[in-house]
C-alpha cells in the first residue's frame, strides 16, 4: 500500500465520495479551448514564478522543478499571471502545499506507470519491517514521481475531442460546476502537515511530554489515523501513543489526543483488524513479539475508557471482543501470555460491564467520569477517588464525613494514612461551610426571609442569572448578574465577598442540581451593579447547555480561597505514598536527623562570602604566606573546622542554626520576634549558592526553592538574595512591590522579547496551533455574546423577534388602528407601544384596565441614590483588605487580566443601536425621538419613568409558558403584566437560539484554553529549570505543583513555615528533595483554617513546623532578640517565650520624646461598634485617641515613617482612615496585626478595639496574635483597650500584672513637655490633646527670633531653633540712609528700598519720582522726548529711552509703481532695498470672470494670482449648493448626508457612498406588501384605497391605505386642504398624500402626475424630485419610494464615479510613484519636494482622492520642467545664477502651496512663468557662451529688450511671449548655444570636412577648440594660438588642464582612451 506518495485503486474510482467532492470543487478544463483555471495563488508564488525562466514552474514543495514540455516538445507559452501553466496544479493529497487546493483524479492510462515508479522507489522503504509505503523514499524518487505527475497532468489537460463530451457533462453537473475564487477562499481547507513513519519513529526518542504535545497539535494526526495503515505502522502508532500517555504534566493534551484516536478509523477498524491478524499470523518470530504489543493495546484502551467512559465504551468493547480470542489462539500456539495481560484484560472487561450497565440505566450520558482505579468499587472509601467538589449527598444529608485528626504528638501509621488525613481535613475545611450553610438555607427557605437572614457559613445572592459568555486566557467565563437590593450597604472595596478564586454554588431547584464556579474577575464598580464574572468547573459546563436565559438561580458563596484548596487537594491525590519526602521524620516522627545525601560525597564548604572580614595579604606582614594557611574552605561536618561566630557575624544561637541548616537534611529554626530569622536564612542561602557544586548534580541542574507565606515576606527574602545574586532569580507569586525584583517575575521573564524563540519547536508549534483555534472560536463567541449583552440593555425591536412571535405577528402589526398612535414623523416600534413604552401611554391601550395601569411600573418610582464620591486624595492610603487578599491570590496578575472592555463596550453600544427599540443605556430610544411642535413631545420625566419600568421588567424572571401563548388570540387585549411575560418568553427563545449556536464553540475554546494552560506551564518549566533560585508564595507553589515535580528542587527553604498549612507544604516538595529548611515561629501566627472546629479539635491549624517541634524533632531556637527595648521584651518573656535574651544593641535606644514612659497601656470602657458586613468591629474612641497620639508624636519631631498604627480588626482600618488627612499623616503606616507579621518600626500604636458588656475578646485570646501585636515595636509601644475584659484571658492577665508592676498601665497617658520638663499633661481621649496643640504644652513658646520678635505659637518641641518658622509681623528694619523702613513681612528678605522720592535726572534735568535705592543716572526719564529725528519729525519715545523709529505715515512709490502710506522709517528702508508688501488690491479679472481677491504683493504683481474666493453655489447632485470657492469641478459634498429610511439614517458625509439598508421594506397595507429590501425599488403597486382610520378629531382620514395619515382634516382644515394647486383638490372624493420631508399636503392624482412626469423625462439631469411648493428634496415617501430609490441609485453611481474606483486609484498611485522614480532628475534637483510627494502618495493617514492625485500629477509635471532648467544653472555666471534662482524659488513656492486642487488660473499662471523661465535660461546660456565674441549693436539691443521682459516682475502676457519667441529665433543664429562662436551649420560643415571620428576634438583650459588628427592621441605639447595656454600632451596622454570638446562632435571620451578602445564611444555623428 502506498501511503501518502502513490495512488491506489480506490483513488481512481469516480464513485469515491472524497474524489467526487474534489472533482466537484476543482473541475479541469482544456487549456487549448481558452478556459482559465480557478485557483488561489499566493503573491509569493506568483512573484517567484515570474522570476523563473520560461518553461519553469514554481512550486513551494519542490526545488529545481522544470516545466514539462508539451506534445510538440516546445516550452509552454508565456501567459497571464492569473492563468496557471499546464501541469502546474498538483494534487493536495500528494504534496500538501499550503495554498494548493485542487485535487485531481489521475488518468487511468497512467496508473500502471505511476505504480511502477512507486515500486522502483520502495527499496529504501522496505528496509523498515512492515512499514512499506509509509516512509518517504529517496529524494530523487520524490522528484521522479513529482515530475511524472506533472507530465501526466499536462497530458490529461490536452484531452482528445472524444473526451470533451464527458468533460462537458461534468461541467453541466452542479456537483462539478466551476466555483468562483471567493467560494474557493470561503471553503479553503487548512494546511495539513503529513505525519510519516520516520517522524513517529523519531518521536520515540523524545520525552513523553514532547510526544503528546507534538501529536496533539499536529493537523496530520487525524489524516494519519483515518488512512489505510499496514501492520508496522499500527504497531508504531500504538507504541508512540502509549509513551505519550505516560506524561504527567499534559493531561489536557492527552485528552485531546485520545479524543482524536477515539473518533478515528484507527480505533474502529484498523486496530480490530490488526488484532484479528495476530491470531492468524504463522511466523513464529513475529508471534513472539505480540504479547508486548498486546500490553500496549491494553494500556491504550484503559486510558481511553478512563477519560471517555461514555463515548468510547462501544469501540473499546469491540477491540476487547476480538482481543480475547486472539490471546487464546496465541496461547494455544505456544506464545507465553503474562499474568499482567490477563489481569488488565479482566480489569477492562469489568469496567466495560459496569459502564454498559450504567448506560442501560441511563446514568452514563457524558464523559464526565474520570475512572482512575477500578480496585475501589466504592470511591468514597478512598481519598484518591473522592471528588474535590461537594456532592449531592453531602449537601442534602446531614451526615458527618469520616475524619482523622492531625496527629501532633505521635507518628502516623503510614504515608497513605498521613495523606488521607490531610486530604480529608483540608477538603472538609472548605466543604463544611458550604454544606452547613446550604442545609441551614433549605431548612429556613423563604425568599423574603433570605434577604434579612444572616448566615454564618455562606453568603447568599438572590435572583442570579447567567447572562453572557466571555473569553479569557483561562477559558470561557460567564458574566453573571445578582440582585443587589439587600446588599446596598456593602462597601465592596473592603468586602471579602466574591474575591478572586472564591467558590460559588448555583442552583435553581433547591440544590437538587449544583453548578460550581469560581470567581474569575472582580471589579468593585461592577459588583455595585450586581455583576460578577465566573468560571464554571468541568463538571458543571455540560449542564450550562440546558440553562435557559430566563432561569433564576440562588447563588451561595463560601469564604475560602478555593483555588488554593483545589490545587493542593489534587496534589495530595496524585502523590504516591512512596514519594512523600522525608517520611522518616514527617510520617514516622524519627528524631535522628541525618545529613543530606549529597554531603556524603563532598562536604567541603567555602564560607568566605559570609565572613565579617575577609583575609587580606596586608594583614600578615610577618609571613606573606600566612593567609594561605588560613582556610576559608571547611568541612561542615567537622565542628572544629568552622569559623568563629564573630567571623561570621552571628550570635551563638544563630551560629547553631547555621550549623544545623548546612549539616542536617531537615533543619527547623524557630525565630522569636526580632531574633533575625530572615538574616540567618539569607546567610544559609548564600552559603548554599556559593557552594553549588557540593549539592548540585551534574546530570540535571535544579534551583533552590524558597517558599514564603506572603508576597511581602517573599519580596523581603528575595531582595536579600538579590544582594549577593544578581542573575538566575525567578519570582512566582502575586503582585510584587519591589522594584529590583520586578524584572525577575515569571510574567516578565515569559514576556521577554526572545523568550519564545528559545523554546523547543514542539512548544512553539503547539502554542501557535492552540492560539489559532482559540482565536477562531473566540470570534464566534464574542459575536454571540454581544447580541446577548444587548438583550439585557433594552427592549429588542420586533423585527428581530418575528421568528418567535410567529402566529401573533399579524396581530401585533394590526394592533395600532388609531391615528393618535402614530407620530407625525413615522410609526415608532410597535413592540414599545404594545409594552406601554411608546407615546400613547399605558392608559391609551385598548383593553387595558386601571388595575393594569397601577401595576405597569413594576417598580417604585424612586431615583437611584447617587452619593458623592469621596476625594481619595484627601485621606492617607490604607490598603483595603479585599485588595490585599486579591494581591495574594492572583499569581503574576494573569488570572485577572480580561479583554479590552472599553472596545467591547463600544462594539456592544454600536450593535445596541441596531437591535434595540429602546436602549436603557442611551438617552432617548431608537423607536421614539422627540418631535417638533406639529407632533408629540415626550416629557423627560416620562422617559425616565418608562426606562425605569422597562429595566425592572427585564430583570424579572417570570415568563409565559408555551401553552399559555397558544391560547392567546389577540395580544393587544392582554393586561400589561402578561404582555411583559410574553415578551420575556420571546426574548428567552431568541437568547436560547444564540446560546445553542455557540455551545460547540465554547467547548472547543475551553478545550484549547486548557491545553494552552498546560503549554504555559511547560514554558514556565523551561524558565524555572534555568534558574538558580525560585521564590514562590504558598499559593504560587500550590498552582505550580506539577511544574515543581518536574523541576525537582533538591533544596527547599520555607520562610514563615509556621504559618503554612501542612498539606500546602507537602505538595510543594518532590521526591527529589534532599534538604528541607524550615524557618518560622509557631508561637506567632499560625496557619488559618476556615472551620474553627477543624482548627481546634482536629489540629488543622497546626503547621508541619509546629508538629515536628511538638514530637521532639530537633530544632534550634534563636535566643537573642535585636529589635525590642527590654521593657517591651518583658511582655513576651516568660509569658509567651520561656527564654529570650536581649542583644546589647537594644539597650542603647533613646527614650521616646514627649512621653514619660516608653511603654504604656491606656485603659478605657468605651463600647465597640459592630460592622454589619464582614463580622468585624470598630471603636471610634480608640481610633480618635491613637490618631491624636500619632499627631502628637509627629510634633515631637519624629518622621511619619517611624510610626505604625496597628489594629486587630479590619473594620477599624476604615475608621482610622477617615480621621487621617493625607497632608498631616502621609508616611504613617496603618495595618491590621495579621498583615504586619515580620515587620517592625520604631513606634507602634496599638488599638485593641474589643470593648463590650458580654466580655467577648475574639482574636485577642489567641496567644499567637498577641505575640505578633506586642513584638513589632523597637523603641516605643502604646496600646489602648478595655483591659477589664482582657483580664479574663489568662495570657492577658499575666501581661497586665507585669504592666501594673512596672507602672505602665492606667486610664491616662502622661505627656511631658520637652521645653518645660516640669509641665505634664494627662491624656485619656482625643479632646485632652487640645491642651498640647503643638506637641509641647499650653504655655506660649516665647522664643525670641533672630528678627527680634517673639514666636507666637504655643510651646512646640519641633523646630527648636525656629529655622523653619516664618515671622508674619511687619518688618521694622531701617534699610536706607533716609530712614525708610522695610514694607514686607518679617520673614521675607528686605531687599533694596523702594520708597519713591523726587530726584533730578542728570542727563535731561527733569524732576522724576525715583525709588530711593536707585541712582538717578540709572533711571530712565519718563518725560516725552523733545528731539527732532533725521527725517524732520519729532521723536515719540520717552526721554530716557532711545529714540524710536519714526512712525509718522508718509507716502512712497513702491517698485511695482503703486503709491502706499507707510511709516516714515520704512521710506529709507525701501531706498536701501527692503521689500515692502504692496497692499493695493489686484482686482484683475480672473479666468472665471471674478475679480482677483489678492493684493499686488500676494499676486506677485499679477504673475501668480490668488485663488478665487467667490462661492461656487452650483447645485450638486445631492441637491445641496456647492460651498467651495469658485471652481470648474465641484468636489464631493461635505455636508452631513440627509438620506434616511424607516430603519436608520445615513451618518456619513453627503459626498460619500451610502451603505444600502438591508432591512425588509416596511411599505405594507392590508392589500399589498413589498417583498424587497428597504434599499431596493419596491415591487408592489401604490394602493389607491381610502384610509379607514380616524384622525384625532374623530373625522375620517383623507389619506390612502398604507400611507402615513396627513395631519389635515377635510372638515377641520377645509380651506387649507382644498386650496387649488393641481386643480383637483376640491373634488369631494379627493385623496391626499403628505410629504414626510417638508409636511406639505398634495392631492394624490395631481402629485402622481407630477412625480411620473419628472421620472419619465430622460432629458433631465440626475437629481431628486423636489416639493413643488418649497423645493425641498423628496427623500422619504412610501408611495413614491420606487422613484426615490431609483434616483438615489443613480446618484450613488455618480458618487462612485466621482470618488473613483479604489483599484484604479491604487494603480494611479503606483503609476505616479513609478513616474517619480523614472523622472529621477526631480529627486536629484529637489530632494525634499521629491520625498514629500512620495510620502503623500504612501501616507495612510490622508485618504487618496482623484483630486489629490491630479494635484500630485501636476506638481510632478511642473517640477520635472523646473528640474531640467535647474540642471543647466552650471552654465550660468554668478549674476545670472542669482536672478534665475530668485524666479525659480518663486515658482517652487507657488507649486508647493497647500491646495486641494489646481484652478485653471493657477495652471495658466504657472505655465506662463515656467515658460518665461525657460526662455530666460536659454537666453542666459547663449549669451554666456558668446561672452568672448564681439556682438553687433543690433544683437545687443535685441538681447537687452528680451532680457528686460524676461527679468521683469510684471505678468508675462501672450504678447510678451510672442515677442520673446520671435526675437529668440533671431538670436539662435547670432548666439549659438554650442559656445563655439560659430553657427550650428558651420560646426557641422567643419566636422564633416575634417572627416574624423568622434573624440578627436579638444579644448584648452579657456575653452578654445583644437583638433588632433591621425590616431587622435596627443604626442606633443604646444601653445594655444588664442590664449597661449598649454595644449596637446605626450604619449597619447592629454594635458591635465585640457578636455574633450563634446560640443564639437558629441564625444564623451577621447578617441585614444581605455573607454573608447572598449567600443563605448563610437556613435554616428
Amino acid at each position: 500500500m502506498d501511503f501518502g506518495l502513490g495512488w491506489n485503486d480506490r483513488d481512481v474510482e469516480m464513485d469515491n465520495p472524497l474524489r467526487e467532492a474534489a472533482a466537484a470543487e476543482h473541475p479541469r478544463r482544456n487549456p487549448r479551448r481558452g478556459d482559465v483555471f480557478t485557483i488561489y495563488q499566493s503573491r509569493k508564488a506568483a512573484s517567484a514564478e515570474r522570476a523563473l525562466p520560461q518553461g519553469q514552474h514554481y512550486n513551494r514543495n519542490q526545488r529545481n522543478a522544470t516545466g514539462a514540455p508539451d506534445r510538440r516538445g516546445g516550452s509552454h507559452p508565456r501567459r497571464a499571471l492569473s492563468t496557471p501553466r499546464p501541469g502546474e496544479l498538483l494534487p493536495t493529497r500528494e504534496f500538501g502545499g499550503r495554498y494548493q487546493e485542487c485535487n485531481f483524479i489521475p488518468n487511468l492510462r497512467h496508473i500502471n506507470k505511476r505504480q511502477n515508479a512507486g515500486r522502483a522507489n520502495q527499496s529504501a522503504i522496505d528496509r523498515v519491517p512492515g512499514a512499506q509505503g509509509n516512509r518517504p523514499g529517496p529524494q530523487q524518487g520524490k522528484r521522479d514521481q513529482h515530475h511524472e505527475r506533472r507530465q501526466e497532468l499536462w497530458r490529461r489537460n490536452d484531452l482528445p475531442e472524444g473526451a470533451r463530451g464527458r468533460q462537458a457533462e461534468m461541467q453541466d453537473n452542479p456537483r462539478f460546476k466551476r466555483r468562483s475564487h471567493d467560494e474557493h477562499m470561503k471553503d479553503k481547507e487548512p494546511y495539513v502537515r503529513k505525519l510519516g513513519y520516520k517522524t513517529l519513529e523519531n518521536l520515540l526518542d523524545k520525552e513523553s511530554s514532547e510526544i503528546v504535545i507534538t501529536l496533539a497539535c499536529s493537523s496530520g494526526m487525524i489524516d494519519l489515523l483515518n488512512h489505510q495503515l499496514n501492520i508496522g505502522f499500527i504497531q508504531l502508532i500504538c507504541k508512540v501513543l502509549c509513551k505519550a500517555c505516560k506524561s504527567k504534566t499534559d493531561r489536557q493534551s492527552i485528552q485531546h489526543l485520545l479524543g482524536v484516536v477515539k473518533d478515528s478509523q484507527f480505533l474502529k477498524v484498523h486496530l480490530p483488524h490488526y488484532v484479528v491478524q495476530m491470531s492468524i499470523d504463522s511466523v513464529p518470530s513475529r508471534r513472539g513479539q505480540y504479547p508486548e504489543y498486546i500490553e500496549r493495546i491494553l494500556f491504550l484502551l484503559q486510558e481511553l475508557i478512563s477519560i471517555f467512559p461514555a463515548s468510547s465504551v462501544q469501540e473499546v468493547s469491540m477491540v476487547i471482543l476480538v482481543l480475547e480470542p486472539t490471546v487464546n489462539n496465541l496461547r494455544a500456539a505456544g506464545v507465553s501470555i503474562g499474568e499482567e495481560i490477563e489481569n488488565n484484560m479482566e480489569k477492562i472487561k469489568n469496567i466495560i460491564q459496569h459502564l454498559q450497565q450504567r448506560k442501560r440505566e441511563g446514568t452514563l450520558k457524558t464523559d464526565t467520569l474520570m475512572m482512575l482505579d477500578d480496585k475501589e468499587m466504592n470511591p468514597e472509601d478512598n481519598y484518591r477517588t473522592m471528588t474535590i467538589y461537594p456532592t449531592y449527598n453531602e449537601v442534602h444529608l446531614e451526615e458527618r464525613p469520616f475524619l482523622r485528626p492531625n496527629l501532633i504528638t505521635e507518628k502516623f501509621a503510614n504515608a497513605e494514612v498521613y495523606l488521607d488525613t490531610h486530604f480529608r481535613l483540608l477538603r472538609e475545611d472548605f466543604v463544611r461551610p458550604l454544606r452547613e450553610g446550604i442545609l441551614d438555607l433549605l431548612h429556613n427557605y423563604d425568599v423574603k426571609g433570605l434577604r434579612r437572614k444572616k448566615f454564618d457559613d455562606i453568603r447568599v445572592y438572590l435572583n442570579t442569572r447567567i447572562l453572557v459568555p466571555l473569553c479569557s486566557a483561562s477559558g470561557v467565563g460567564y458574566k453573571v448578574q445578582f440582585d443587589t437590593q439587600s446588599l446596598k450597604s456593602i462597601r465592596w472595596e473592603n468586602s471579602k465577598r466574591l474575591l478572586y478564586g472564591s467558590l460559588v454554588c448555583l442552583s435553581k431547584d433547591n440544590f437538587e442540581t449544583l453548578l460550581f464556579a469560581t470567581v474569575s474577575d472582580r471589579d468593585p464598580k461592577k459588583l455595585k451593579e450586581g455583576i460578577v464574572y465566573l468560571s464554571f468547573n468541568a463538571q458543571s459546563r455540560p449542564l450550562l447547555a440546558e440553562v435557559e436565559p430566563s432561569d433564576c438561580f440562588l447563588m451561595v458563596e463560601t469564604t475560602a480561597y478555593f483555588e488554593a484548596y483545589r490545587h493542593v487537594l489534587e496534589g495530595l491525590q496524585e502523590i504516591q505514598a512512596e514519594d512523600v519526602p522525608f517520611q522518616k521524620y514527617i510520617v514516622n516522627c524519627d528524631t535522628d536527623i541525618q545529613t543530606p545525601r549529597y554531603l556524603n560525597l563532598h562536604s567541603c564548604y567555602d564560607l568566605e562570602p559570609l565572613m565579617k572580614e575577609k583575609p587580606k595579604c596586608s594583614e600578615t606582614p610577618g609571613n606573606p604566606f600566612e593567609f594561605l594557611q588560613k582556610k576559608t574552605k571547611i568541612n561542615v561536618l567537622d565542628n572544629a573546622s568552622w569559623p568563629s561566630k564573630e567571623e561570621l557575624n552571628l550570635d551563638e544561637s544563630q551560629m547553631k542554626a547555621m550549623e544545623m541548616a548546612l549539616t542536617k537534611e531537615l533543619a527547623i529554626i524557630q525565630g522569636p520576634p526580632g531574633t533575625g530569622k530572615t538574616y540567618v536564612g539569607l546567610k544559609i542561602v548564600q552559603a548554599l549558592l556559593h557552594n553549588e557544586e557540593t549539592w548540585q548534580a551534574y546530570s540535571q541542574k535544579s534551583p533552590v526553592l524558597v517558599v514564603c507565606y506572603t508576597n511581602h515576606a517573599l519580596d523581603q527574602f528575595l531582595e536579600g538574595i538579590y544582594g549577593f545574586l544578581h542573575t538566575g532569580l525567578v519570582r512566582v507569586g502575586g503582585r510584587s512591590n519591589s522594584e529590583p525584583l520586578k524584572r525577575f517575575t515569571l510574567k516578565e521573564l515569559r514576556n521577554a522579547r526572545d523568550f519564545r524563540k528559545k523554546l523547543p519547536q514542539h512548544l512553539r508549534g503547539a502554542y501557535f496551533e492552540v492560539t489559532n483555534q482559540m482565536r477562531e472560536s473566540e470570534q464566534k463567541i464574542c459575536t454571540a455574546a454581544r447580541h446577548l449583552e444587548c438583550t439585557t440593555q433594552g427592549v429588542l425591536h420586533e423585527q428581530y423577534l418575528e421568528k418567535y412571535i410567529a402566529g401573533h405577528w399579524n396581530s401585533m402589526q394590526s394592533g395600532l388602528i388609531f391615528d393618535h398612535m402614530l407620530s407625525p414623523g413615522g410609526r415608532p416600534s410597535i413592540i414599545l407601544e404594545w409594552l406601554g413604552l411608546g407615546f400613547m401611554g399605558v392608559s391609551e391601550i385598548p383593553g387595558t384596565s386601571h388595575l393594569n395601569m397601577d401595576n405597569a411600573d413594576g417598580q417604585d418610582d424612586e431615583d437611584e441614590d447617587e452619593g458623592e464620591e469621596e476625594e481619595e486624595d484627601e485621606w492617607i492610603h490604607i490598603p483595603e483588605e479585599a485588595e490585599l487578599l486579591q494581591a495574594e491570590r492572583a499569581i503574576d496578575g494573569n488570572e485577572l487580566k480580561m479583554r479590552n472592555k472599553k472596545k467591547e463596550d463600544a462594539d456592544i453600544a454600536e450593535l445596541a443601536n441596531t437591535l434595540l427599540a429602546m436602549n436603557l443605556n442611551k438617552k432617548g430610544n431608537r423607536g421614539a425621538q422627540p418631535m417638533n411642535n406639529e407632533g408629540w413631545v415626550q416629557p423627560r420625566a416620562q422617559k425616565k419613568k418608562m426606562k425605569r419600568k422597562a429595566k425592572g421588567e427585564l430583570q424579572k424572571s417570570g415568563i409565559m409558558t408555551a401553552a399559555e401563548q397558544k391560547k392567546i388570540t389577540n395580544i393587544w387585549l392582554l393586561p400589561l403584566k402578561d404582555r411583559w411575560r410574553l415578551y420575556r418568553l420571546w426574548l428567552s427563545m431568541y437568547q436560547m437560539d444564540i446560546r445553542r449556536r455557540i455551545i460547540q464553540d465554547e467547548q472547543l475554546y475551553q478545550a484549547a484554553a486548557d491545553r494552552l494552560t498546560e503549554l504555559r506551564l511547560q514554558e514556565d518549566l523551561w524558565v524555572l529549570k534555568e534558574a538558580k533560585v525560585v521564590g514562590m508564595t504558598t499559593t504560587g507553589a500550590a498552582k505550580y505543583r506539577k511544574v515543581l515535580q518536574e523541576v525537582q528542587p533538591r533544596i527547599v527553604v520555607v520562610e514563615e513555615a509556621a504559618e503554612v498549612l501542612e498539606a500546602h507544604l507537602i505538595t510543594t516538595l518532590s521526591n527529589a528533595c534532599q534538604h528541607l529548611i524550615l524557618i518560622g515561629d509557631h508561637q506567632q501566627l499560625r496557619p488559618s483554617a476556615t472551620v474553627y472546629d477543624l482548627a481546634r479539635n482536629f489540629h488543622l491549624e497546626v503547621s508541619l513546623f509546629e508538629r515536628l517541634v511538638k514530637v521532639n524533632v530537633p530544632f534550634v531556637r534563636l535566643d537573642y532578640q535585636h529589635r525590642m527595648r527590654p521593657e517591651i521584651a518583658e511582655l513576651l518573656t516568660p509569658h509567651i517565650y520561656e527564654q529570650l535574651e536581649n542583644h546589647p544593641s537594644v539597650m542603647e535606644y533613646d527614650n521616646i520624646k514627649g512621653i514619660s514612659t516608653n511603654l504604656f497601656f491606656v485603659e478605657h470602657n468605651f463600647p465597640e461598634e459592630e460592622i454589619r458586613e464582614g463580622k468585624s468591629h470598630q471603636n471610634q474612641h480608640e481610633a480618635a485617641f491613637v490618631v491624636a497620639l500619632c499627631h502628637y508624636l509627629i510634633c515631637q519631631d519624629y518622621q511619619p515613617s517611624q510610626i505604625t498604627i496597628l489594629t486587630t480588626y479590619t473594620g477599624q482600618l476604615f475608621c482610622l482612615r477617615k480621621m487621617m488627612p493625607s497632608e498631616k499623616f502621609v508616611g504613617v503606616k496603618v495595618h491590621v496585626v495579621d498583615k504586619y507579621q515580620g515587620e517592625e518600626n520604631d513606634i507602634i500604636l496599638l488599638s485593641l478595639v474589643r470593648s463590650n458588656e458580654s466580655g467577648k475578646v475574639g482574636f485577642l485570646q489567641i496567644a499567637n496574635r498577641v505575640c505578633v501585636a506586642l513584638s513589632r515595636a523597637k523603641k516605643g509601644l502604646y496600646c489602648i483597650g478595655n483591659m477589664n475584659i482582657l483580664a479574663n484571658v489568662p495570657l492577658w492577665s499575666k501581661i497586665i500584672r507585669t504592666l501594673h508592676a512596672k507602672g505602665n498601665i492606667g486610664r491616662s497617658l502622661l505627656l511631658t513637655c520637652q521645653n518645660h520638663p516640669k509641665t505634664m499633661t494627662f491624656v485619656s481621649n482625643k479632646e485632652d490633646f487640645s491642651k498640647v496643640p503643638e506637641g509641647g504644652c499650653s504655655l506660649p513658646c516665647e522664643y525670641r527670633l533672630d528678627c527680634g520678635h517673639v514666636c507666637t505659637r504655643a510651646c512646640h518641641p519641633y523646630d527648636v531653633d525656629h529655622k523653619k518658622y516664618n515671622c508674619l509681623k511687619p518688618c521694622q528694619k531701617v534699610i536706607c540712609g533716609a530712614g525708610h523702613r522695610c514694607t514686607k513681612s518679617c520673614y521675607e528678605k528686605c531687599g533694596k528700598c523702594q520708597v519713591k522720592v523726587d530726584k533730578i535726572i542728570p542727563k535731561c534735568k527733569h524732576m522724576q519720582k525715583v525709588p530711593c535705592s536707585t541712582e538717578p543716572e540709572k533711571f530712565a526719564c519718563k518725560e516725552p522726548c523733545s528731539k527732532i529725528l533725521y527725517c524732520g519729525h519729532k521723536c515719540t519715545a520717552a526721554c530716557g529711552d532711545e529714540c524710536a523709529k519714526c512712525s509718522k505715515e508718509v507716502s512712497i512709490t513702491l517698485k511695482c509703481g503703486h503709491v502706499q502710506q507707510v511709516e516714515c522709517w520704512l521710506k529709507e528702508a525701501v531706498r536701501l532695498g527692503k521689500c515692502v508688501p504692496c497692499r493695493q488690491k489686484c482686482n484683475a479679472c480672473l479666468d472665471c470672470n471674478h475679480n482677483c481677491p489678492g493684493s499686488c504683493h500676494l499676486c506677485h504683481e499679477g504673475r501668480f494670482h490668488e485663488s478665487c474666493k467667490q462661492p461656487c453655489r452650483r447645485l450638486l447632485i445631492c441637491s445641496h449648493e456647492c460651498l467651495e470657492p469658485c471652481t470648474n469641478q465641484c468636489p464631493p459634498c461635505m455636508r452631513n448626508c440627509e438620506n434616511l429610511c424607516k430603519h436608520s439614517k445615513c451618518r456619513r458625509k453627503c459626498g460619500e457612498l451610502c451603505t444600502p439598508c438591508v432591512e425588509p421594506c416596511e411599505w405594507a397595507c392590508e392589500h399589498y406588501r413589498c417583498q424587497k429590501l428597504c434599499s431596493e425599488p419596491c415591487n408592489r403597486e401604490p394602493c389607491n384605497k381610502p384610509c379607514k382610520k380616524l384622525l384625532k378629531c374623530r373625522h375620517p382620514c383623507v389619506g390612502l391605505c398604507g400611507e402615513p395619515c396627513p395631519n389635515k382634516c377635510r372638515v377641520c382644515h377645509h380651506a387649507e386642504l382644498t386650496d387649488i394647486f393641481f386643480g383637483t383638490e376640491d373634488e369631494p372624493e379627493a385623496r391626499f398624500v403628505q410629504l414626510e420631508d417638508c409636511k406639505h399636503v398634495f392631492e394624490v392624482t395631481g402629485f402622481d402626475q407630477y412625480m411620473n412626469l419628472n421620472d419619465e423625462d430622460d432629458s433631465m439631469v440626475i437629481k431628486l424630485n423636489v416639493c413643488p411648493r418649497c423645493r425641498t428634496p423628496i427623500r422619504k415617501s412610501l408611495r413614491y419610494g420606487a422613484m426615490i430609490k431609483k434616483s438615489l441609485g443613480e446618484i450613488e453611481k455618480v458618487k462612485k464615479l466621482v470618488q473613483g474606483d479604489a483599484e484604479k486609484k491604487k494603480q494611479s498611485v503606483k503609476n505616479l510613484v513609478s513616474l517619480l522614480y523614472t523622472q529621477s532628475i526631480i529627486a536629484e534637483q529637489f530632494p525634499d519636494m521629491h520625498d514629500n510627494l512620495l510620502s503623500s502618495l504612501h501616507s495612510p493617514a490622508l485618504p487618496i482622492t482623484l483630486y489629490s492625485l491630479t494635484v500630485i500629477e501636476n506638481k510632478i509635471a511642473f517640477l520635472y520642467r523646473l528640474a531640467k532648467l535647474k540642471r543647466q544653472e552650471i552654465k550660468l555666471n554668478f549674476s545670472m545664477n542669482g536672478k534665475f534662482n530668485t524666479k525659480l524659488s518663486e515658482c517652487l513656492k507657488w507649486i508647493n502651496k497647500q491646495r486641494g486642487r489646481f484652478t485653471e488660473q493657477e495652471l495658466n499662471d504657472l505655465q506662463r512663468e515656467i515658460q518665461r523661465l525657460t526662455f530666460l535660461v536659454d537666453l542666459y546660456i547663449r549669451y554666456n557662451k558668446a561672452s568672448s565674441k564681439q556682438l553687433d549693436h543690433s544683437t545687443e539691443q535685441t538681447v537687452a529688450c528680451v532680457q528686460k521682459i524676461l527679468e521683469g516682475t510684471k505678468k508675462f502676457t501672450e504678447e510678451d511671449e510672442k515677442f520673446v519667441e520671435e526675437n529668440m529665433e533671431k538670436l539662435k543664429v547670432a548666439l549659438p548655444d554650442n559656445g563655439l562662436g560659430i553657427s550650428e551649420d558651420e560646426r557641422v560643415m567643419i566636422v564633416k570636412a575634417m572627416g574624423l571620428r568622434q573624440g578627436h576634438w579638444y579644448k584648452c583650459p579657456n575653452g578654445h577648440v583644437y583638433v588632433i588628427t591621425e590616431c587622435g592621441g596627443a604626442m606633443e605639447k604646444t601653445k594655444c594660438p588664442d590664449c597661449d595656454a598649454t595644449i596637446g600632451g605626450t604619449n597619447h596622454a592629454l594635458e591635465g588642464s585640457n578636455e574633450v570638446a563634446s560640443e564639437m562632435d558629441g564625444a564623451q571620451y577621447a578617441v585614444w582612451s581605455d573607454t573608447a578602445n572598449n567600443m563605448l564611444n563610437y556613435e554616428e555623428l
